[in-house]
């Protein structure tokens, strides 16, 4: 009969590929996209105060 032997060497390597590879995917985040919206914002605001003045003019 086989004694079935896991090698925990083995299985604490592949937890720390695993773990590197959700810190490596944490630090590759995406930037904030609050200055696109801002800038959206400020060209809504343009667009309609153009309009409002084609309007009243």
């Amino acid at each position: 009969m086989s004694d079935p032997h896991i090698d925990p060497a083995g299985n604490t390597q592949a937890f720390r590929a695993f773990a590197q590879q959700q810190d490596a995917a944490a630090a590759r985040e995406q930037p904030s996209r609050l200055p696109i919206w801002i800038a959206g914002g400020v060209l809504l605001l343009v667009v309609l105060a153009v309009v409002v003045y084609l309007l009243l003019s």
